[in-house]
């Protein structure tokens, strides 16, 4: 009895995360070796199969990077996958249990490499790390992996971790101790930080930005350490690139304060994490109800998708005030606002004067509105995964619903007779279905 307990509460733990061990030990494919198409671009390149590697992983834009140091002893890119599935919001892991993916620099070591993953194949990320640590934050077990399913790890499918696991391993065989793993909420660009500008979490973002910048600056793995609670990164270097990363972040600044000039600062609410563009046309197809069609033959490609019905959507975009409140309600990126119906005004009373006659017009959208409708875009266009995955075919089906779209009813001026004139005929009043409706039906495509 107690066995089996123990081997519950295993199971229990290894679910809260992306725990992955698994009893399939006589598998190979962590020997699988780099494919050929992939030597060919290193030797491009001017880079070898055991030159050290570096990755950057960026969860808005759904991309991971593998850098390697080239011959000439600066790193350079060699190629860049997307990521099939990452979940949680933007901004750091702070507990255990909160499905995000951390954000911050972190190191793989040939320990955290995992052959007999339950995800094909897998390395620990290494997070948390000392930054972590100096904050309280809990959780392990956090994973770049197969399959399409994520628990605060990036999944990049099985085809995927074979090719990055197989370029880790060979780097570690020629000597290779540890490899830098950069984790970022977006892309480190001017629109990006305009977009975001009023996020409780810049502060930490512009501390990941300041060692983005030095590898951007040097084509160098930056030197890493924790002081006073924040990121510092090659303490004590040269005045010479000091002086160039100082530059940069500058020039930078003044790049963002110009591009916020015409971006509205938004928070993006997602369902839980997203996919790269192209997994989320692949997996675009939807029934009723808004669940997403995950079969076998999905499976099959992909592996297991976790909550794919927030993939459909995509994130919401939410409209901030200049407190970093929202404006208004949240409205989903790919759904039509209503605009409510403004109440006709009483008639004053006065001499006996026509009836107001109220006009129904067609609401068109406010071009200050905070929110605005996007349409959703690709919808007439031939679907993305039927030029990417091969094979796959026509596995989903897209239905469109009518939305009603309300009327903003406006009253007309009231108007008072002269009072010499002979009172007119009482005007019929208009029907009350006439009056109080005013309701079109509008096609909306999703």
């Amino acid at each position: 009895m107690m066995k089996r307990f123990a081997m519950a509460a295993s199971l229990a733990l290894a679910l809260a995360a992306c725990q992955d061990e698994s009893f399939r030990r006589s598998s190979t494919r962590h020997l699988t070796p780099i494919p050929a198409a992939t030597m060919s671009l290193m030797a491009s390149k001017g880079m070898s199969k055991g030159d050290p590697i570096l990755i950057r992983a960026y969860k808005k834009e759904g991309e991971m990077e593998i850098w390697k140091r080239a011959g000439d002893g600066r790193y350079a890119l060699l190629k860049t996958y997307p990521v099939c599935r990452w979940s949680g919001q933007l901004g750091p892991k702070t507990r255990e249990g909160d499905r995000q993916v951390p954000e911050g620099f972190y190191t793989v070591t040939p320990a955290q490499m995992n052959p007999n993953s339950s995800y094909y194949l897998s390395f620990d990320v290494g997070y948390p790390n000392a930054y972590d640590r100096a904050y309280g934050r809990t959780g392990g077990d956090i994973m770049t992996h197969g399959s399409c399913s994520s628990r605060g790890c990036f999944a990049m499918t099985d085809e995927a971790i074979a090719e990055i696991y197989s370029i880790a391993r060979e780097a570690f065989a020629s000597g290779q101790r540890g490899f830098q793993f950069q984790s970022y909420p977006f892309r480190m660009n001017a629109q990006n930080f305009a977009q975001h500008r009023l996020d409780p979490n810049m502060a930490f973002w512009k501390n990941l930005k300041e060692g983005s910048d030095y590898f951007d600056v040097t084509h160098e793995e930056p030197r890493v350490s924790v002081v006073d609670r924040r990121y510092a990164f090659n303490v004590g270097e040269g005045s010479a690139v000091s002086a160039a990363v100082e530059q940069k972040r500058v020039k930078d600044e003044q790049e963002v304060a110009e591009v916020a000039r015409g971006v509205q600062p938004v928070k993006l609410v997602y369902h839980d994490g997203s996919s790269h563009e192209s997994f989320r046309r692949a997996l675009a197809g939807t029934l009723e109800g808004g669940s997403l069609v995950v079969d076998a033959r999905t499976r099959d490609k992909f592996g297991d998708v976790s909550r794919p019905e927030g993939l459909s959507t995509g994130p919401q975009e939410i409209a901030l005030d200049a407190s970093g409140k929202p404006k208004e309600a949240a409205v989903p990126a790919t759904a039509l606002a209503f605009a409510p119906a403004a109440p006709a005004p009483a008639p004053v009373a006065a001499a006996p004067a026509p009836v107001a006659e109220t006009k129904l017009a067609s609401t068109a959208p406010a071009a200050s509105a905070p929110v605005q409708a996007s349409a959703a875009s690709g919808s007439q266009e031939t679907p993305f995964y039927k030029k990417m995955f091969n094979g796959i075919g026509d596995l989903f089906s897209t239905s469109s619903t009518a939305e009603p779209v309300a009327e903003t009813a406006q009253a007309a001026p009231v108007t008072t007779a002269p009072a010499a004139q002979v009172p007119k005929p009482p005007v019929k009043p208009q029907k009350r279905a006439e009056a109080a409706t005013g309701m079109k039906l509008a096609q909306v495509r999703n």
